[in-house]
């Protein structure tokens, strides 16, 4: 059975305008990507914001061309077969666009179902159903103009399933979402993924907890390259040799961004409150014996410990290590 997802080699390179004395540049937001995803996979790609995961997530769907490189999807290249590859997927952005704003719910999804050639009486089945699974189904007749944000992305997500796609590329699907439709969109993604089970999606996230929670397997993705691919149970148990800690400390006064600079350890996480007088950081580091120097940098900056906790080692602490970076960090490097 050939992968519902491959690439071989694939690069993407964006050039660079000239501007006035400089040189024309180049920019590679995919580098040699190589990657398989199985037929019925829930599959993660994960990274910051710039690392290239949208770019991919483009060429896929057929959106952009690649500079290089080979690209399929269920079989099909991407750019020699595009056509067929188009009958066979869809794709959903988080954030994007909701049509047309005098229609309601319901007839704006009829509308994308026409465009997608499906008989009135099969969408119109499938989009009433996906309203109730949903929980929607109340606000079927409320006009596009007048949705919240969380409710225009439940839309565009049911567009993007009533197709019954063989291959459904999700890019960044909960993004500002609140925390109680994000858990109903990722129950809606695994109900969706259990009715069949030849159905494959691939999920872009910068939401380490999302994929842990959804994905069978995720890549990792930071600067255009893919740096590991697996389990999130096996990522996580190759690097649990690191030490994580996570402390609340109170009166750095301004100081708190100084703490990435405490030797031996890697910031993955800060979090200042000025107005509380506060700033969480978790720590990665080699082992337990780091420790006192950790926190004698900390007491050198003027901080005081609120609290300490030893946690496990979770994916964003994976990513770390693969960087050598935080998130947060890895992202400004990227702008």
């Amino acid at each position: 059975m050939d992968p519902a997802i491959r690439t071989q080699d694939l690069t993407r390179i964006y050039r660079k305008a000239r501007s006035r004395g400089e040189p024309q540049g180049e920019f590679r937001a995919l580098d040699g990507v190589n990657l398989e995803v199985r037929p019925g996979e829930l599959f993660g790609l994960l990274g910051p914001n710039g690392a290239g995961k949208s770019t991919l997530i483009k060429i896929l769907s057929t959106l952009l061309f690649p500079t290089s490189g080979l690209a399929q999807v269920c079989g099909l290249d991407v750019v020699k077969q595009c056509e067929q590859v188009r009958e066979r997927i869809n794709m959903v952005s988080g954030g994007e666009p909701s049509g047309y704003g005098l229609l309601t719910i319901r007839e704006q999804l009829w509308v994308f179902s026409q465009l997608y050639g499906l008989t009135t009486k099969t969408a119109l089945e499938r989009i009433d159903r996906a309203l109730e699974q949903y929980g929607l189904a109340n606000d079927a007749g409320t006009k596009i103009n007048r949705l919240s944000t969380g409710m225009r992305q439940k839309m565009n997500l049911i567009r993007g399933f009533m197709t019954n796609p063989t291959v459904l590329f999700l890019d960044e699907p909960t993004l500002g979402l609140d925390v109680h439709i994000a858990r109903q969109t990722r129950d809606y993604i695994r109900s969706w993924m259990a009715e069949d089970r030849s159905r494959t999606i691939l999920l872009t996230t910068h939401y380490m907890a999302e994929a842990e929670d959804l994905c069978d397997r995720v890549a990792i993705i930071h600067a255009g390259k893919i740096r590991a691919c697996d389990t999130p149970a096996n990522l996580i148990a190759a690097f649990r040799r690191e030490t994580v800690f996570e402390l609340t400390l109170a009166g750095l006064d301004g100081r708190a961004a100084e703490l990435r600079n405490l030797a031996g350890v890697t910031v993955v996480r800060l979090d200042s409150d000025p107005a509380a007088g506060r700033t969480t950081v978790r720590l990665s580091m080699p082992d337990d014996a780091a420790l006192p120097a950790v926190l004698g940098g900390i007491a050198g900056l003027g901080g005081r410990i609120l609290n300490l906790s030893k946690n496990e080692v979770t994916l964003e602490d994976v990513f770390v290590g693969i960087a050598g970076r935080s998130f947060a960090d890895a992202e400004k490097q990227e702008e």
